[in-house]
C-alpha cells in the first residue's frame, strides 16, 4: 500500500515538471494607493491557484507557464483584488508593480469627487511627474514637461509662455507658498535652477487658464506643486555631465515628523561650450531646500519650508561667427572680443504654516507665513570688432563660402553694473468647509514689498569710425540707461468661492469672487469667476463638458513698472482680462488600453496693458497702461498607452495674439492691430516613450517640438515694426534608459552594498537629435556707408550628448 501511494506521488511530481518545465517568471512589487509596501500580499495563477507571498518591501517572485496567456491575480485583504494577463516566452522574465486600491466606500467616494473636481477644471493639464527624470531635456524637471506641453522656442531657460501670455504671467506654488524667480536674468544661460525641485514633487496640478479664484492674480497660468509627505527613510542621487542632485526623505516611527531635504548642482559649460560664441564659460548654480512637517497633537499640523539659491555666471567671450542669408544671398558676420562678464544671483525663501483639521470635522484652516529675498548683481564690460561680409554663394567658384566683399567693419560696447534688492514678506490663511454637496474655500494674504534698484547701463556703436546713431553736431551712444530707485509698498487679496455638485455629481459648479487692493497706486479690483463641467449619463462614453469665464487681472510687480530707461510708474494700473474657455475631457479605450484626449477652445479680452518687447529672455516693459489686445486660439492632447505600459501623449495647439496702441494714434502703425511678442501662431509637442518587447528595464524616451516664429524688430524701433519672424523652432531629443541594478533582486543580498540600493538606473540622452540650428534672437547691425541693417541670428545649442546615472535607495 505505501509503495502505491510512492508511486503515485512520484507520477504526480512528474506530471507537474511536465507542465511547468516551460516556465516564465514575473517579479515586481505590490503597493497601496498610498504608495506603502504591502506585505503577504497573494500573488497567484489564477487558474492552477499556485502563487507566492510578498515579502517585507512589497516584492514578489511568480513561476508561471510560458507561451500560454496567464491570469495573474493580486489581492490583500482590505483591498480590492486585481488581474493581469500575461504572455511570456520560455525563460522570460516581466516586471509587473500593481498598486491595489483601498476597499472602503468612503475612501472611494472621495477619490471619485477629487478625480470630478481636477477633469471640471477648465485648462487642467495632466502631467505625470514620473516622467520628468527619464524624459530627455537640457532643462529637465516639471518645467521641461510643462514646456513640451505648452510650446517652447529656447531649451536654455525653465520659463513658459502659455497661451499669449509672457514669462511674468504664470503663477507657481509649492505648498500653497507663492514662489517667486530672479528679476535681473537676461538670458538663459545665466537662469540657473527653476525653484521646483522634481525630486521633492508628489502631485502636480498645471492650469492653462481659466482657473478657480483661489488661485492668485496672473493671467495665464497656474502651477501648484505639492512636496511629498514620506513614511519611511529613502533617497536618491542623480548625476550627469550637467550636474548632480541628491535627496533625502524620512520619518519617525510614530509618523509625527517627516522630512525631506534636496540638494543640486548645476553647470552649463558643456552645454554653452556648443553655441557659436566661443569663449570661457563658467556656470555654477546651486540650490538647497528642505520641507519639515510636524503633528502637533491630533488637531494641528506644522510645516516649515526653506530654500536657498546661488547662482553664479562668469563669461569671457572671444570669437563668434555667424553665416545667414539665403542660397543665392549670404553673409557671414565675424567678431572678435574683448572684456567679459560676472552675474550673481541669490536668493532666500523661508515659509512657516499652521493647519487645524480636527478628526471627524469637515472645517479646516491653514495658517501661512513667508520671506523672500533676492540680491541680484548684472555686470559686464564687452566690446567686439567685427567684420560683415558677402560670401561667395557660386559653388563654380574657388572661394565658395568665403568672403568676396567686405560690407562694413566697425565695434559694439555694452557696460552695465546693475544692482536689484527685493524682499517679500507675505502673511494669510486658508480655510475650507466640506458639506454633502459643497466645498466652501476662503482665504486672505497680505503681501508687502521692498524694492532697491540700482541701473546703470550704456551701449555704443561705431561702423567705419562713425558713431551710431550718427550725428554731425554730437556724440551720441546707441543706448544709455541710469537711475535709482528704493520704495516699499502694500498689497492686499483675498478669494472665496463655493464648489458644488448636483445630479449625483454629473453637474458640478465653482463660482468665486476674487479681490484686490494695492496701496501704491489705491488700485481695488474685483475678479468674478466661475467653471461648469456636465458628464452626461452616456453609458459607453466617459466625457466631460467643461466652460470657465471670468476676469484675471495682474497687480504690476516691479518690472512692470520700470521703463526702459530705468523710470518707475508707481501709478500703474494692474493688467486685465475678461477670459472663455469652452473644452471637454473624453475617456475611452483603444487596443484595450486607455486613453484621452482633451480640447479646449479659449478667448481672452485684453485692456490695461502694459507693452514689452523681449530682450532674450527678459522683458522690458514701457511702464504704460497704453494698449489694448485679444488673443484667441485652440488646443489639443491626446494621452495614452501606444505601448502597453507605456504613456505617451501629443498636443497641438494654434493661437492669435495682437495688441493695439491706444494713446499714440497719429503715429502710423499704432493705429491698428499689430503682433504680439508671444504671437506663436502654431505649436506641436509630443512625447514617446517605448520598451523592449521582452525586457520593460530597457527603455527609450523621445521629445520633439515644433513651434512657429516669434515676432521680431530692430531693438529701438516701434512696436508695431516687429514685422519679421524668427525662423520656426525644431527639436527632436531622445533618451535611452536600462536598469542596471535591481536590489530587490535575491542575487544582489549576497553583497551588503546592495541591501541598501533599490534601484539604479543608467541613461544616454542625446539633445537636438537633427542638429538643427534654431534663432532665439538678432543681432542687428547697420553698415554705415550705405545705411543698411543686417539681422545676424543668434543660434541656440547644437547636438549634444548627455550621460546620466540615478541611485534610489
Amino acid at each position: 500500500m505505501l509503495q502505491k501511494k510512492v508511486f503515485i506521488l512520484i507520477v504526480l511530481l512528474f506530471s507537474l515538471s511536465c507542465v511547468y518545465g516551460q516556465s516564465a517568471y514575473v517579479t515586481g512589487f505590490v503597493k497601496d494607493d498610498r504608495d506603502k509596501a504591502i506585505e503577504q500580499a497573494l500573488v497567484a495563477d489564477e487558474l492552477t491557484g499556485m502563487g507566492t507571498y510578498t515579502d517585507k518591501k512589497g516584492f514578489y517572485r511568480l513561476e508561471i507557464p510560458a507561451d500560454k496567456d496567464v491570469s495573474v491575480v493580486f489581492y490583500s485583504a482590505g483591498h480590492i483584488l486585481t488581474r493581469r494577463t500575461v504572455l511570456l516566452f520560455q525563460g522570460a522574465t516581466r516586471t509587473i508593480d500593481v498598486q491595489l486600491a483601498t476597499n472602503k466606500l468612503t475612501e472611494l467616494e472621495e477619490f471619485t469627487i477629487k478625480d470630478q473636481r481636477k477633469r471640471g477644471e477648465a485648462g487642467s493639464v495632466y502631467l505625470d511627474v514620473s516622467k520628468a527624470v527619464y524624459m530627455p531635456s537640457i532643462i529637465g524637471g516639471v518645467e521641461g514637461m510643462i514646456k513640451l506641453a505648452v510650446g517652447s522656442n529656447n531649451e536654455l531657460t525653465s520659463q513658459y509662455s502659455v497661451r499669449g501670455g509672457n514669462f511674468d504671467e504664470n503663477l507657481v506654488y509649492v505648498n500653497d507658498f507663492e514662489i517667486y524667480r530672479p528679476f535681473l536674468v537676461r538670458t538663459g544661460q545665466q537662469e540657473g535652477l527653476s525653484f521646483v525641485n522634481s525630486d521633492l514633487v508628489s502631485n502636480v496640478n498645471f492650469s492653462v487658464g481659466g482657473f478657480q479664484s483661489k488661485y492668485g492674480d496672473k493671467m495665464s497660468s497656474v502651477l501648484d506643486v505639492t512636496y511629498k509627505r514620506p513614511k519611511e527613510f529613502a533617497g536618491s542621487v542623480t548625476t550627469s555631465l550637467l550636474g548632480a542632485s541628491m535627496h533625502l526623505e524620512g520619518a519617525t516611527k510614530n509618523q509625527r515628523l517627516t522630512y525631506l531635504v534636496g540638494a543640486r548642482q548645476k553647470s552649463n559649460q558643456y552645454v554653452l561650450q556648443s553655441q557659436p560664441t566661443k569663449g570661457i564659460y563658467n556656470p555654477s548654480f546651486t540650490d538647497i531646500q528642505a520641507l519639515v512637517n510636524y503633528k502637533l497633537g491630533k488637531s494641528w499640523d506644522l510645516e516649515g519650508i526653506g530654500n536657498y539659491a546661488r547662482n553664479r555666471f562668469t563669461f569671457f567671450p572671444e570669437t563668434s561667427t555667424s553665416s545667414f542669408g539665403v542660397l543665392n544671398q549670404a553673409y557671414q558676420l565675424s567678431i572678435f572680443y574683448q572684456g567679459g562678464e560676472f552675474d550673481q544671483f541669490d536668493s532666500r525663501f523661508g515659509g512657516l504654516s499652521a493647519t487645524y483639521h480636527k478628526e471627524g470635522s469637515k472645517f479646516r484652516m491653514k495658517f501661512l507665513g513667508s520671506a523672500f529675498r533676492t540680491n541680484e548683481y548684472e555686470t559686464y564690460d564687452i566690446s567686439g570688432a567685427y567684420l560683415l561680409g558677402e560670401l561667395q554663394t557660386d559653388m563654380s567658384k574657388r572661394d565658395f563660402g568665403q568672403i568676396k566683399t567686405y560690407l562694413g567693419a566697425g565695434s559694439i560696447q555694452n557696460f552695465a553694473r546693475n544692482y536689484l534688492n527685493v524682499n517679500v514678506g507675505d502673511v494669510g490663511m486658508r480655510g475650507s468647509y466640506e458639506a454633502k454637496n459643497n466645498l466652501i474655500q476662503f482665504g486672505a494674504n497680505t503681501t508687502v514689498t521692498g524694492i532697491a534698484d540700482e541701473l546703470h547701463e550704456w551701449e555704443r556703436r561705431d561702423s567705419a569710425g562713425f558713431s551710431q546713431p550718427y550725428n554731425p553736431d554730437a556724440l551720441p551712444i546707441a543706448g544709455f540707461f541710469h537711475s535709482t530707485a528704493s520704495f516699499d509698498y502694500m498689497r492686499v487679496s483675498g478669494f472665496v468661492q463655493d464648489y458644488i455638485r448636483l445630479d449625483s455629481g454629473r453637474l458640478t459648479v465653482t463660482a468665486g469672487l476674487r479681490f484686490n487692493h494695492s496701496f501704491l497706486n489705491n488700485e481695488f479690483i474685483l475678479s468674478p469667476r466661475a467653471q461648469v463641467a456636465y458628464r452626461p449619463k452616456w453609458e459607453k462614453r466617459d466625457i466631460v463638458f467643461k466652460l470657465s469665464g471670468g476676469k484675471y487681472v495682474q497687480p504690476p510687480f516691479y518690472r512692470e513698472m520700470r521703463d526702459p530707461t530705468g523710470g518707475i510708474n508707481k501709478q500703474l494700473l494692474a493688467q486685465k482680462s475678461v477670459q472663455f474657455v469652452a473644452g471637454t475631457d473624453y475617456n475611452f479605450k483603444m487596443f484595450s488600453r486607455p486613453f484621452k484626449v482633451t480640447g479646449e477652445g479659449y478667448y481672452k479680452n485684453l485692456w490695461d496693458m502694459d507693452p514689452y518687447r523681449y530682450d532674450n529672455v527678459r522683458i522690458r516693459y514701457t511702464g504704460k497702461n497704453n494698449a489694448i489686445g485679444y488673443v484667441y486660439g485652440g488646443e489639443v492632447r491626446l494621452y495614452g498607452d501606444l505601448v502597453e505600459d507605456a504613456t505617451s501623449w501629443i498636443s497641438i495647439g494654434m493661437l492669435k495674439a495682437e495688441q493695439k496702441i491706444i494713446d499714440s494714434p497719429s503715429i502710423s502703425g499704432y493705429d491698428s492691430y499689430f503682433p504680439m511678442p508671444t504671437d506663436q501662431r502654431f505649436m506641436l509637442g509630443m512625447y514617446f516613450e517605448d520598451y523592449l518587447p521582452r525586457n520593460k528595464n530597457f527603455k527609450a524616451h523621445i521629445n520633439m517640438i515644433y513651434t512657429s516664429g516669434l515676432p521680431v524688430g530692430p531693438p529701438r524701433g516701434h512696436l508695431y515694426q516687429n514685422i519679421l519672424r524668427i525662423p520656426d523652432y525644431k527639436r527632436v531629443d531622445i533618451g535611452f534608459s536600462a536598469l542596471l541594478l535591481d536590489g530587490d533582486r535575491k542575487e544582489y543580498h549576497t553583497h551588503s552594498f546592495f541591501n541598501n540600493i533599490k534601484k539604479i538606473w543608467g541613461s544616454l540622452e542625446v539633445f537636438n537629435l537633427l542638429s538643427i540650428q534654431n534663432t532665439l534672437s538678432y543681432t542687428w547691425i547697420q553698415d554705415q556707408s550705405t545705411n543698411n541693417m543686417y539681422a545676424v541670428p543668434n543660434r541656440l545649442t547644437s547636438r549634444l550628448i548627455n550621460a546620466k546615472l540615478l541611485f534610489n535607495f
